[in-house]
């Protein structure tokens, strides 16, 4: 867990500034988890270590679930300026579904059980790693939103470059996919996991916009 408390914001509300700073960690954890499931269904299919996994990112999504709904509840009771009370929950919302993400990934990854050719495994691991980095620099924009505002435009440039770079990573899988010899079924199969493994960057670069619309709000 980070050492430094959020006071920006909360003037130094000890157990709010610990739920925020537990809410983040769940999600860079949550994400942490995802990746290396995703390595184990690369090398060995579904297998009891695959279920640990689940199992993990279902437990870190259940407490971070709860943490948003105490945190919600907390900025209710508070006297805060009422758009800044909603913008912070609109961020809560919208890291949560990131979380969401990754546990429904990894839920139709266990379901589906798509057959995914190890010429294609390097490509998955890239793009895995690749998102992973990519919400790790939202989380830290959502920090430094707390914290210190100046930093949220750097963290977002480099979560919104890391983005980009895994819609290429993406493009260049889905490319070799479809220039194999696999049957058109199977083709598709793995493209829909591609995409849906990229749409979790998409989503961390969404939360970076609104991030920076709601810091120039705080500055005005």
């Amino acid at each position: 867990m980070y050492l430094r408390k959020i006071t920006h914001l909360f003037g130094g509300t000890r157990a709010l500034e610990d739920q925020i700073e537990e809410f983040f960690d769940k999600v860079t954890e949550a994400g942490l988890v995802f990746e290396k499931a995703v390595a184990i269904y690369l090398a060995e299919g579904v297998n009891g270590t695959y279920d640990d996994f689940l199992d993990q990112e279902r437990e870190i999504e259940s407490r971070e679930d709860a943490l948003r709904r105490s945190i919600k509840s907390d900025l209710f009771a508070r006297t805060l300026i009422p758009d800044l009370r909603a913008d912070v929950m609109t961020m809560l919302e919208d890291t949560d579904g990131i979380v969401n993400m990754f546990q429904a990934n990894l839920f139709r990854l266990s379901i589906q059980q798509p057959e995914i050719p190890a010429e294609f495994h390097a490509g998955f691991r890239d793009l895995a790693e690749t998102v992973i980095k990519c919400v790790e620099s939202a989380v830290l924009a959502a920090r430094a939103f707390f914290r210190d505002m100046r930093a949220v435009r750097d963290h977002a440039t480099r979560t919104i470059f890391l983005e980009s770079e895994a819609d290429k990573l993406s493009t260049r899988l889905q490319r070799a996919v479809f220039s194999s010899d696999l049957p058109l079924e199977r083709k598709m199969h793995i493209r829909y996991f591609i995409e849906r493994i990229d749409d979790i960057a998409n989503e961390a670069e969404d939360l970076v916009d609104s991030l920076q619309i709601y810091t120039i709000k705080r500055r005005d």
